[in-house]
């Protein structure tokens, strides 16, 4: 009698790797942003404390309500989950099955393969170009038949680099109606470039775009797991049916429809951190270091076989970052004390 097991293919399955947690060290690992929830959210959370005895709202029509007002877009082409990687696998969940493929480029955001597989559909990895940006036109050449969806990560996480306004028209264009480009904003806060669209944009133009975002970045909340996702009607609704009941909690809820009341405060913290990016891009170019230009809340060290021991100097000098073997390192972008901690470490490594 053959024993109990789970699904062999999990074997192969890529690790996810989160940032690591020392106590006593400076975490530049996780992309979270160094202040917390804005006041004004953190007395929400307070006070929907209360009611945590009661379930929430399965459907977060709350917080779908303030985001259509917020958008412009109705409320029935809105999905709500548990953070926008959670999103990202109900997006495959509903639109995948066995064999059928998923394009992202490479590197980018490591939990694509991790939700394509889990679906058991096909992960197709497109290289980035030399600069280290995605190549919108290996992945069109990269589409298939089987091709159900795109994933396209504008910035780009781990390389902070960006897509302009046309070269995603133009991609759009091309890419066949059977396919569903998600456009995955979750830095878009933190985004200055004029020419870095508003996906948002594309939905009203395109029946085949949707567009992810999180509360986990700008908005301070990656503690308490809340994303969302604007789409064509039908894929939103699909992407309810596959939502694990209850799995956004009711003070994630009420969090993220304070954050969207505070934006003034939210858009003032967002400007310290670009200011502090362009400090730390700055400072580093001038060290010899070849940084991409970022629009992110985090700078991209693409060193090679160098990137292991770069982790170690920082984590000697209690500085963790983010390290991609054999890659690069992505480095978040924290206070000015914090920055001018690693900027140091940073110049020591380079005199190695």
């Amino acid at each position: 009698m053959p024993s109990l097991a789970p699904r062999p293919d999990l074997d192969s399955l890529p690790k996810y790797v989160p940032g690591r947690t020392i106590e006593g060290a400076i975490k530049l690992a996780s992309n979270e942003v160094p202040g917390g929830p804005l006041p004004s959210v953190q007395a929400a959370i307070t006070a929907a404390v209360t009611g945590v005895n009661r379930y929430p709202d399965n459907g977060s029509q709350a917080l779908r309500e303030r985001l259509s007002r917020r958008l412009d877009v109705p409320a029935e082409r809105l999905a709500i989950g548990c953070g926008s990687v959670s999103l990202c696998q109900q997006m495959i969940q509903a639109l995948c099955g066995p064999g059928d493929e998923v394009l992202f480029g490479w590197r980018s955001f490591e939990a694509y393969p991790i939700v394509v597989q889990v679906a058991l559909a096909t992960g197709v990895k497109v290289p980035l170009t030399p600069e280290h940006g995605l190549d919108l036109d290996a992945m069109l050449a990269r589409i298939t038949d089987r091709t159900k969806l795109v994933f396209v990560c504008n910035p780009n996480n781990p390389t902070g680099t960006v897509l302009h306004r046309d070269e995603i028209e133009r991609f759009l264009e091309a890419v066949p109606p059977h396919v569903l480009v998600v456009l995955d904003e979750a830095y878009k806060e933190f985004v200055t470039d004029p020419e870095v669209p508003d996906g948002v944009e594309f939905t009203r133009t395109h029946s085949n775009v949707a567009v992810l975002r999180t509360f986990s970045k700008a908005y301070g909340l990656a503690g308490l797991r809340v994303g969302y996702a604007v789409a064509p009607e039908p894929i939103a609704q699909a992407l309810q049916q596959v939502y694990v009941a209850f799995s956004v909690n009711s003070i994630a809820q009420v969090a993220a429809i304070a954050s969207l009341d505070a934006e003034d405060e939210l858009l003032a913290r967002c400007r310290e951190i670009i200011s502090e990016r362009t400090r730390v891009r700055d400072a580093l170019l001038e060290m010899g270091y070849e940084i991409p230009p970022t629009q992110a809340n985090f700078v991209w060290f693409p060193l090679g076989e160098r990137t292991a021991a770069f982790a170690e100097h920082m984590l000697d000098r209690k500085l963790i970052v983010r390290p991609f073997p054999g890659e690069g390192a992505r480095v978040t972008i924290g206070t000015p004390e914090e920055n001018d901690l690693m900027l140091a470490a940073a110049k020591e490594f380079q005199a190695i």
